[in-house]
Formats: C-alpha cells, structure tokens, sequence
C-alpha cells in the first residue's frame, strides 16, 4: 500500500522548528484537515508555529497496529522521522494530536511512546469503555480493543499519560461524551492533568474548524516550553 503525507510548513518557517504530527479523522483523508481556518491559525501563531505533518491513516485505521497493518509503527517509524528529515525540524520538539478516530490514535500512541512527544491532543476523539460500543472495522476483534484500549489503559496506568501537556475537547452534543468523560475521570483519579473543554456543537467539520487557533495555539505553547 502506497500511503502519502501532507507536509505544512509556516511562511517564512527556518529549520529547527518543533513538529506536530496530526492524524485525521475517519474517511477524511491526509488532506481533510486542510482548511482556510487551519492555515489562520497557523500564521496567527508567529515564530512559534509548528511545522505539521498529516499522514494519511485510511478510512479506518484508527492509527493502531492491527492484523495486516502495521499504523501505530507507520506513525513512529515512518512519518515522524522523514517528516523531520525533510522539513529539517526539530527530533527533541514533537507533538501529537488528531481528530476523532485521530484523537484516538494520538492518545493511544501517546501512552505505548510515553517519552516520545511533548504534548498529546484530542480533538472530539472516538474513545470507548468496551468493545462493543465500537465503531465498525475500529478494530480487528475483542481483543484487538483490548489491546488499544485507551480508558482501560487510563484506569490501570494512568501515569503512562503523566509528563506532558494533554489536551481533550468536544462539543457538548459529541456523540463520544461518555468515553471522553472516563478518560478524563481516570486521569484526574490518578492524579494526571488534562486540560478540558467543552464548547457547543457536535462532532462535525464546522466545530473543528472554529477552533483550530485553540488547537495550535496548545500546541505553540508546549512545543515552546518543552524539554525533553
């Protein structure tokens, strides 16, 4: 399979510029998160802006290694290191974040690489409390869920999140609100820091793109205070 990844580099950007790695959402592609909105709030964040990578995870990767295809290992063995060879960035400042069926990889990532990235986000991410609450083709089986569980993993080792900034918000109608909110409840039971919001809407395109300026504008932040 010939997969491609959409490279975005500020106006004006030098090499030595952190990286944030940013996966979509299901069936939308490595160009869906490309947007007038985007490319605002990108700019808007000056010389701390991020260069940014969106890989292309295909319709429903869900961005974790499965039977037949190895996602998790194309993000860091693939994207991450020829992003940074090829927009010259910086390997020590790298964010990750995504939308949806992203916001799940990023989080799933984040906790199997827990020194890896400086911040983690998810934006509306697709999280769930048992298998059978999943999304069609989300997962290979039961225990494909249970190996990526994201809640679970929270519950049980919630400091494997811990040593970082993270980032979780949502629509107040998303449809994912009860696997958002225990994740966030076990964080915080284990003593981890999440930042959260909930701003009106649901889980579409026109609530992503209202607030790209908050999502870069996290990311701007820790990639500049970051010391890993």
């Amino acid at each position: 399979m010939r997969l491609r990844e959409t490279l975005v580099r500020p106006r004006g950007a030098a090499a030595g510029r952190p990286l944030l790695v940013f996966l979509h959402g299901r069936g939308m592609g490595e160009d869906g998160m490309l947007s007038r909105q985007m490319f605002a709030a990108l700019a808007a964040q000056g010389d701390r802006a991020p260069d940014i990578v969106f890989p292309d995870g295909g319709d429903h990767s869900y961005w974790h290694d499965r039977h037949g295809a190895a996602w998790g290992r194309y993000v860091m063995n693939e994207v991450i290191p020829q992003a940074i060879k090829r927009l010259g960035a910086d390997p020590s400042r790298v964010a990750i974040g995504g939308i949806s069926m992203g916001g799940f990889g990023a989080f799933d990532l984040a906790r199997l690489h827990p020194h890896r990235f400086c911040a983690v986000g998810g934006h509306s991410p697709a999280l769930w409390t048992s298998s059978g609450q999943t999304a069609p083709g989300a997962f290979d089986n039961a225990a494909d869920f249970a190996r990526h569980d994201v809640v679970g993993a929270a519950r049980r080792h919630p400091r494997a999140f811990a040593g970082k900034p993270l980032w979780l918000d949502a629509g107040t109608a998303d449809p994912f609100d009860p696997g958002d909110r225990a994740f966030v409840s076990a964080l915080r039971s284990g003593g981890v820091k999440i930042s959260v919001h909930r701003w009106p809407g649901g889980h579409t395109g026109s609530y992503w793109k209202r607030h790209w300026g908050n999502y870069l504008g996290f990311y701007a932040r820790a990639l500049a205070n970051c010391q890993q």
